[in-house]
């Protein structure tokens, strides 16, 4: 008899601490750290948030996850750690597109889905069939950041500067290819490494070219010197930005307020309707005492729809969670507007268009034409 109840004890015991494993890969240390914060916090709150509602099939979410670097071999090799030790059955990338891109051949190898948060590189999701995206496709990306500089801004003439790398080379070539297309013109293109301090010498070449807007990708950090110095040079056109500018760092580090005016393509709406959007922007600055990004909120939205998926898959399994990913068309529960999946695996959603003024991003345009934002 106290056998039997020893072992009803252990198997409750058991059952009260069950838990779906969601794995998670960001950059806490490095370059990228305040980003890789950002991610890391927003998926805990998706967490929070799943187990606060129940659960996925009773039992409680729990985030598995390491720090990167921001390094594409530190992914791969935890890519091997979660799935071999922790033996989670889906992962979500809260990283850029770097280790995401490297870290992808590994989790389709070993048949574990994995959800790329806000990593834009398009050979991610083109490494198979069990990779897919909630974020924006770098290159649909750079083609809203086209219609914005031609169709809102009236630009002609564009400058492009661009970090070199898979981030910044993808999002100019959607740009570029847009804005040919919609009759703009390039007078001006150069490439500068991550990591940049002086863009004294690319903003002169560019001021006396006199361009009408500055499309410039690049990272919080490059972008707040970026602006800066181009200011300090008189230089007033608009300046266009992207994701890797949606941070509040950007503001932060940019000096004499010269991050007001610039405008850029991301996936949060700080000024959007949505109940969720806005619970998630009062109750990240709440626990954070930081304002939310576009990076906290996508790591919500990755881990928000990894749990979907295992709640239709009905089991804690790889291929059927990969299999019921592929039937999320639509989805309700979304802070950035994801809407569902294509059957290529990316990402269905509005593009929005924040300007920076005062203290933080507002509302400015967006793009919801299916021609530009389908991937």
């Amino acid at each position: 008899m106290r056998k039997a109840l020893v072992l009803v004890a252990v198997l409750l015991t058991a059952i009260s601490f069950a838990a779906v494993k969601i794995g998670l890969f960001v950059p806490l240390t490095g370059p990228a750290a305040a980003d890789g914060e950002s991610a890391l916090h927003g998926a805990m709150l998706a967490a929070e948030y799943v187990n606060s509602h129940g659960g996925i099939l009773g039992d409680k979410v729990e985030l598995v996850y390491y720090d990167d670097n921001f390094k594409a071999d530190q992914a791969v090799n935890i890519a091997y750690k979660l799935v071999q030790k922790d033996q989670v059955a889906v992962v979500v990338s809260g990283s850029y597109s770097g280790p995401t891109k490297a870290a992808a051949g590994i989790y389709q190898q070993l048949k574990v889905p994995m959800i790329s948060a806000y990593a834009v590189h398009p050979d991610i999701v083109a490494t198979g069939e069990y990779i897919f995206r909630v974020g924006t496709l770098a290159t649909v990306q750079g083609k809203a950041g086209a219609h914005l500089a031609v169709q809102k801004l009236g630009a002609k003439k564009i400058a492009i500067l661009t970090v070199d790398n898979d981030f910044g080379v993808s999002l100019t070539k959607g740009f570029k290819d847009e804005a040919l297309k919609l009759g703009a013109e390039i007078t001006f293109e150069q490439k500068y490494p991550l990591g940049e301090t002086d863009f004294k010498p690319i903003l002169l070449k560019i001021k006396a070219n006199l361009p009408d807007v500055i499309y410039a990708t690049g990272y919080f950090a490059e972008a707040a010197r970026l602006v800066s110095q181009a200011r300090q040079l008189g230089i007033f056109i608009p300046i266009i930005g992207q994701e890797g500018y949606d941070s509040p760092q950007f503001a932060k580090l940019a000096e004499q307020k010269a991050a007001n005016g610039v405008v850029i393509t991301t996936d949060l709406d700080r000024d959007s309707k949505s109940e969720i959007t806005q619970w998630f922007i009062k109750e990240y600055a709440a626990r954070y005492n930081l304002d939310a990004d576009m990076v906290a909120a996508s790591a919500f939205d990755a881990v928000m729809v990894a749990a979907k998926a295992v709640q239709i898959a009905g089991v804690y399994d790889p291929q059927k969670i990969r299999d019921a990913l592929g039937t999320i068309m639509t989805f309700e529960n979304s802070v950035t507007g994801f809407r569902g999946f294509t059957a290529a695996r990316e990402a269905v959603r509005t593009i929005t268009c924040q300007i920076y003024l005062g203290n933080r991003f507002h509302w400015f345009w967006e793009i919801s034409d299916p021609e530009v934002v389908t991937p």
